[in-house]
């Protein structure tokens, strides 16, 4: 499936989890970090201790179609997030953790107290059968490559393509729409349309769009910038912008001089032209232009911080009613700058209700336990904000429930 969006083809998710764009599409692998491929090889070499397994773990297993990652390490591991340990098993059959196609058969091998995962079936000291598995050795890879991804795409793919967080300094001065042709309202794709860099009282304030060689030409249209604010400090980390679609920058906003009724020159403004090339929803004037971001190779190997961190959510994306549930995605006051990364796992914390002992005549207040209430995955970063996937949430989830590192 594809979808047409300016000059880029956009791949859908599944792909795009294993493809990189500069200059044409083309497979690229993701890189594999050096404490990734240290732990990969400790445990190649010694094995995973049977009390690491999961309680249920198959034998054997076929990758099938709608398969992801996360869900094939959480069924062969306790905790589905030591990514490491799983592909680990044996690097001489799974090079690479993020290329795992359907139809690959993996086999546990618990012989000597240890756990291996390989793609060929242990060897025997039975006799001899007239059975032989052959497995292919050669792969080669296309634009419809089919392996499968790491989390569900369905749960993050608008959060890849379409939402963003800024800062209100970056909102506030980013470009705005300022008209239509023939005096319309409402823009849709196709339409032509006007805009300027951000100015107060005729004094620019923000980047004037301009078409000279290495400026941005492709441009995201936000609306509705929505404070996110910490839910203990109530300071304001950055704006959840609405995305409304993508415009294209035909021709840079300028100053031409015109001569007035007096005979004197005046500058009069000319603002830049842009076409509406996709639309999610109408646009209007006074919507804001952001440069499309760069593509980034997206890495989501499952791992957990090295360092602790801890924090809360600060928005439920999309939800109507206070609770989050299992695939929904939150925003956390962690970021880039609290050493958030993709990929990070979290224990989500329920804080233990207040309540008087009925049992107690002079009905005390007690307060329970704090419970862990499941697990989030960062998938995206931005400076002190990030986005996250709720995995294995057992009850609701709202904002201002904290997270901590899952060991």
């Amino acid at each position: 499936m594809q979808t047409i969006f300016g000059r880029f083809s956009q791949i859908s998710i599944a792909a795009t989890a294993l493809l990189g764009i500069a200059g044409g599409l083309h497979a690229q692998n993701f890189p594999i970090t050096p404490g990734q491929k240290a732990t990969a090889t400790q445990v190649a070499q010694m094995g995973v201790p049977l009390s690491e397994l999961a309680p249920n773990a198959p034998d054997e297993y076929t990758v099938k179609r709608g398969d992801t990652l996360w869900a094939i390490s959480g069924m062969f591991l306790r905790s589905p997030w030591r990514w490491p340990e799983l592909w680990g098993m044996n690097l001489q059959d799974i090079r690479n953790p993020h290329l795992i196609y359907p139809g690959q058969h993996l086999y546990l091998d618990k012989t000597g107290g240890r756990a291996t995962l390989r793609t060929r079936q242990a060897s025997t000291d039975g006799p001899p059968t007239d059975t032989v598995r052959v497995s292919p050795r050669t792969r080669y890879e296309s634009l419809a490559d089919a392996s499968i991804p790491t989390l569900s795409p369905n749960a993050i793919e608008p959060f890849l393509a379409e939402a963003i967080l800024v800062d209100d300094a970056t909102f506030s001065r980013a470009p705005r729409i300022v008209a239509a042709q023939e005096g319309r309202v409402l823009l849709s794709r196709g339409d032509r349309a006007y805009a300027r860099g951000e100015y107060v009282g005729g004094t620019p304030t923000g980047t004037p769009l301009s078409d000279a060689k290495g400026q941005p030409l492709d441009y995201r249209v936000y609306r509705n910038a929505t404070p996110l604010k910490d839910p203990i400090t109530q300071q304001i980390l950055g704006y959840e912008a609405q995305y409304i679609g993508k415009a294209e920058l035909m021709r840079g906003e300028s100053v031409m001089q015109v001569e007035g009724k007096d005979g004197k020159s005046k500058p009069e403004i000319v603002p830049a032209t842009i076409d509406i090339v996709a639309t999610k929803e109408e646009m209007r004037v006074g919507d804001r232009l952001l440069p499309e971001p760069p593509r980034e190779l997206r890495n989501y190997a499952p791992h957990a911080p090295s360092s602790p961190i801890t924090g809360q959510i600060v928005s439920i994306y999309g939800s109507a009613v206070g609770n989050a549930a299992e695939n929904q995605v939150v925003v956390i006051n962690r970021g880039a700058r609290d050493g958030v990364e993709r990929g990070h796992v979290m224990a989500v914390i329920k804080d233990g209700e207040q309540l008087a002992d009925k049992t107690d005549s002079a009905r005390p207040q007690i307060k329970l336990p704090n419970e862990r209430n499941g697990l989030l995955m960062v998938f995206r970063t931005f400076d002190s904000l990030s986005y996250a996937l709720l995995l294995q949430i057992t009850d609701g989830v709202k904002v201002g429930d904290r997270f901590t590192n899952p060991n």
